[in-house]
């Protein structure tokens, strides 16, 4: 307990150091307490808020005090009512400040909502009290009380008017109901028509909703405005994208004529040429990069990251080691790319080697579920998991993904049981852990445990309801099965609204869609998400509709071309074995 004297002390001490006298018309008054900045966002030099006439008394100096030593101990329901109390109390901006720092952080939102609401009302001039409130409104889903928050923000710095709307778009974004956050973010937008921040903002929160054609033009508006503007272009190209590959390469190729240092828009035109396999133009585009930007390790590391992705192994190991020797800023990064080079060409000591070189840090632990991997492929999958059992971690998180790497080991040995099993006990020391309630759900399915799979899903929507892909898992098991679609459908189409753009849930959507009869609706979505992503279960589930459909010529050439990137999949053979045996080679 005498340990804890001299840091309470020294809490007493820093509050009072904190507190100035200032004598106004005989009275005494808090002049500065926390770490408030003086500074506000809006503007340095705005005229500083009128602070309260409050006497600094012993009972106003022990709530102080009280309330920062609860906070350093990590007693946050004592010290945010405390700071509330001395907030209303005072009206004094500062403490108003310090009460909704404290109950943010800690996530008592109506605590936090109160006293941002009093934080503006003492200091109705300051930008930053507005923002957080405003933020706060959209984390609760509040948009409308939002609004004016917005409003007010935008019109009181017109010098950065830009600059806060690309922040508003980014705030936005979290919110889930997209077209609420489009139809306000067009309405803030309309004063500001000459901006070009404010067009690719609404271009934005127009794509989130998913109105395509508005967000194509809000995009074309914005570039007009700004030619030169990368962010702009590289949005533009994206929409476009998702109508044709074609369309957004030859508006890439356009802009790069007329912005030829175009560095970002370079690299995603040569992205783009890789998903469409358009190889050698592709490489003349990672020629054109290393030149313009030569010595360049981070140029060096994207060109070897598209090399993978168009399976030039000989050319991203050597940019890949350009990159290491170029002084790259996240070294084992490469040498983790390294490591699954050497293992993709079967040279596992070489990328055991490059495994083992990761040091503690974001990659370590990658690397090490990476290392045993290859020790598995070894055939020592005994050894595969002792090593990770061994590996040392600094947290329970840590703990969680090297489980859930040897759980995946067994699945890869076909050992469901054994898996299913690992995840249970894990589980058990850590039941409300999202990620191992997901895995364990989908180790359920493997064994046939559906009740199992129903309860761990549950218990994760209940935990997190923003988890798109547990309503996803769930609706798409009851689909599969051809059960309970009604309830299936409700909760792919939850999952969608949570992440529109996810090609699996569109999948899903597809999927539950056709086992309901509505054959047409499903053929849409699935034909969006295998443009999305050309993954071989969604490549089977579009040909079985196309082929529900009489429309078999089509599901023959689409089975046929997904079998060249998915020979293994095991969905797209099944489909393949059911319909067309023999007009497919199925792969062994």
């Amino acid at each position: 307990m005498t340990r804890l004297i001299p840091a309470a002390l020294a809490a007493a001490l820093a509050v009072a150091a904190c507190a100035q006298h200032e004598r106004v018309g005989g009275d005494t008054r808090v002049d500065s307490v926390g770490q408030a900045d003086r500074a506000d966002s809006a503007s340095a030099s705005r005229t500083r808020p009128a602070l309260p006439h409050v006497e600094l008394t012993e009972q106003l100096m022990f709530k102080l005090m009280m309330a920062e030593v609860a906070l350093q101990r990590g007693q946050p329901q004592i010290a945010i009512p405390a700071f509330l109390e001395l907030a209303r109390e005072t009206r004094d901006p500062r403490l108003a400040r310090r009460a909704t720092e404290a109950a943010w952080t800690a996530r008592y939102t109506d605590a936090a909502l109160e006293a941002a609401g009093l934080w503006l009302q003492t200091d109705p001039g300051s930008a930053r009290a507005r923002q957080v409130l405003a933020a706060l409104l959209v984390n609760e889903k509040q948009l409308d009380a939002a609004r004016k928050h917005f409003e007010q923000w935008l019109a009181s710095d017109r010098e950065n008017v830009g600059q806060n709307f690309l922040q508003l778009s980014t705030l936005l974004s979290r919110n889930t109901d997209h077209k609420s956050v489009f139809e306000l973010m067009r309405s803030l937008a309309q004063p500001y028509q000459k901006v070009p921040e404010a067009r690719l903002a609404v271009a934005q929160a127009a794509w989130n909703a998913g109105n395509e054609s508005v967000a194509l033009s809000e995009a074309s508006a914005a570039l007009k405005l700004r030619p030169d503007w990368e962010l702009a272009a590289l949005f533009q190209a994206q929409a476009l994208q998702r109508r044709s590959n074609d369309e957004a390469l030859a508006f890439l190729g356009e802009y790069l004529k007329a912005h030829p240092q175009a560095k970002d828009t370079r690299l995603n035109y040569a992205r783009l040429l890789v998903t469409a396999k358009r190889y050698p133009e592709a490489r003349k585009q990672f020629d054109a990069l290393l030149e313009q930007f030569p010595g360049n390790p981070d140029v060096a590391m994207a060109v070897a990251l598209l090399a993978i992705q168009a399976n030039d192994l000989p050319n991203a190991e050597k940019q890949l080691q350009h990159a290491l020797e170029s002084g790259y800023g996240e070294p084992d990064v490469a040498r983790v790319y390294l490591g699954q080079i050497s293992e993709e060409q079967q040279r596992y000591d070489e990328a055991l080697k490059w495994y083992g070189s990761v040091e503690p840090g974001e990659q370590y632990i990658n690397a090490q579920a990476r290392y045993a991997g290859v020790l598995a492929k070894e055939g020592r999958l005994g050894d595969a998991r002792k090593h990770l059992q061994q590996v040392s971690t600094q947290d329970a998180q840590q703990r969680v993904q090297l489980t859930q790497a040897e759980a995946q080991l067994l699945r890869d040995a076909n050992d469901y049981q054994g898996a299913f099993d690992l995840l249970g006990q894990s589980l058990q020391k850590m039941p409300d852990n999202p990620d191992l309630l997901y895995d364990y759900a989908m180790a359920a399915e493997k064994v046939n445990k559906v009740d199992v799979l129903e309860r761990s899903l549950r218990k994760l929507i209940e935990l997190r309801p923003d988890h798109a892909h547990a309503y996803n898992a769930l609706g798409y098991t009851f689909a599969d099965r051809n059960e309970r679609l009604p309830e299936a459908y409700g909760l792919i189409e939850q999952a969608l609204k949570l992440s529109p753009n996810d090609a699996f849930i569109m999948d899903s959507m597809g999927w539950v869609l056709f086992r309901m009869g509505r054959n047409q609706e499903a053929t849409d979505y699935l034909q969006r998400a295998y443009n999305t992503r050309p993954d071989g279960d969604i490549a089977a589930h579009l040909g079985e509709v196309l082929w529900a459909q009489g429309r078999q010529d089509e599901a023959r050439r689409l089975w046929a071309d997904a079998l060249k990137e998915n020979a293994q999949n095991e969905a797209l053979q099944n489909a393949i074995k059911r319909h067309a045996p023999v007009s497919l080679p199925v792969a062994r």
